[in-house]
């Protein structure tokens, strides 16, 4: 089909839940996407970190394909060995988590989450802790509990009445935290670094801090990693990166699939004790083929330690950032952690990052004035450079 039929019939036909650019990709490599007329783009959203490894990564397609000649799908009734394996493996890379709970997305790993927190909280404290503190600017999902998580009222309007039990203060703010903390709290739910609110990290202070609240309190803290997960951060785990932090709870999805749609929510054994047979399930969760994908993912990024060249590569593209800045006035900040990178504007992010595409860059805009960088973490420098050649050319015909 061509670009126009394929637009054409996805106006007709899919609804309208995006603001979808007019190209129609047709084949990845690597850090390279190839629209259906033969051009040829620079990934560095990497379909919203979910291609980590790249496009179409020989491991994960490799593995993917002999599991659908194999086994596709049978229910979580039964044992499922690569569901089994992948969850020892997700939890090899962790520091006192144990347990994992596989779904198909981060939005129902979070709510996945949110449900544990409070009914390990019934079963210990009783009915009266349940509340959830989370940040604004946050963002945790599109279903109806994971709205009310997010801490931005644009995702939440039109959709009330709310779940009630979220109370919500500013990111980086360990005082707010401390003072929104009521007898009813059961649990801390925040992004190690805001990826949608304008990819804003956590300070070593305030994420150590928010740890030993928890533990002055009896909370669980609930870390989404949905965005920062697998590698993304320099990190196989973006809480690693914080000295001293040891969640109850994670949450993970994007990457972990290397393109597959698959999520996972882990918890500490005390914490995995609020869930018992029938209190959440999902029939896709934790598929043969969807766990096979992320057994080739975990594999690939500890076996060619992909999480250190991100902190590598993060650290060359912050530094062409910064040599880039010196030249456009309208850079305002350059902010990151490992592979995760936001360019915030005084001009319009959205007029650049659309200038950017049209010289066969693709990043995304947030938040009104940032530009977020989610490259492939396999990226090498000369990747790097182009890519910031671009923006650079994109921002100096803005701010003409």
């Amino acid at each position: 089909m061509t670009t126009d039929e394929v637009i054409a019939l996805t106006d007709k036909y899919v609804m309208r839940t995006y603001k979808r650019l007019p190209i129609v990709f047709a084949r990845g490599e690597g850090c390279r996407l190839w629209d259906a007329d033969g051009r040829e783009y620079l990934d560095f959203l990497a379909g919203i970190a979910v291609n980590s490894l790249g496009h179409c990564h020989p491991a994960v397609v490799k593995s993917v394909c002999e599991q659908t000649a194999g086994l596709m799908h049978v229910s979580n009734v039964f044992h499922i060995e690569q569901q089994a394996v992948l969850a020892e493996m997700l939890v090899r890379q962790t520091y006192g988590l144990a347990k994992a709970f596989f779904c198909n997305s981060g939005a129902e790993a979070n709510e996945a989450a949110i449900k544990l927190a409070r009914k390990y909280s019934w079963m210990r404290y009783g009915e009266d802790r349940y509340e959830i503190v989370t940040a604004e600017q946050s963002f945790h999902g599109r279903t109806l509990a994971t709205i009310t998580a997010t801490g931005q009222p644009k995702y939440q309007r039109g959709f009330e009445p709310l779940p009630e039990g979220f109370r919500y203060v500013p990111f980086n703010d360990l005082a707010a935290a401390k003072a929104a903390v009521s007898d009813k709290a059961c649990a801390i739910m925040l992004e190690p670094v805001q990826g949608e609110g304008g990819v804003y990290p956590a300070t070593q202070d305030y994420l150590r801090g928010i740890y030993e609240l928890c533990r002055e309190r009896g909370l669980l803290l609930i870390l989404d990693e949905v965005q920062t997960g697998i590698g993304r951060t320099g990190r196989f785990y973006a809480y690693q990166n914080f000295d001293g932090v040891k969640p109850d709870i994670i949450t993970l999805a994007k990457a972990l699939g290397g393109g597959i749609s698959i999520g996972a929510m882990m918890a500490t054994d005390e914490a995995a004790k609020g869930f018992e047979p029938g209190n959440h399930a999902s029939t896709f969760g934790g598929n043969p083929v969807a766990c096979a994908a992320g057994i080739a993912v975990v594999r690939t990024m500890v076996d060619e330690r992909i999480p250190e060249r991100a902190m590598e590569m993060g650290e060359y593209l912050r530094g062409k950032l910064a040599e880039m800045a010196d030249r456009r006035r309208s850079v305002v900040d350059i902010r990151g952690l490992g592979l995760m990178a936001g360019v915030e504007l005084s001009v319009d992010a959205g007029r650049v990052g659309e200038l950017a595409l049209e010289r066969g860059l693709i990043v995304n805009s947030i938040a009104g004035r940032v530009l977020r960088l989610l490259p492939p973490l396999i990226v090498g420098k000369p990747e790097i450079d182009e890519a910031v050649e671009i923006i650079d050319y994109a921002i100096g015909e803005v701010e003409a």
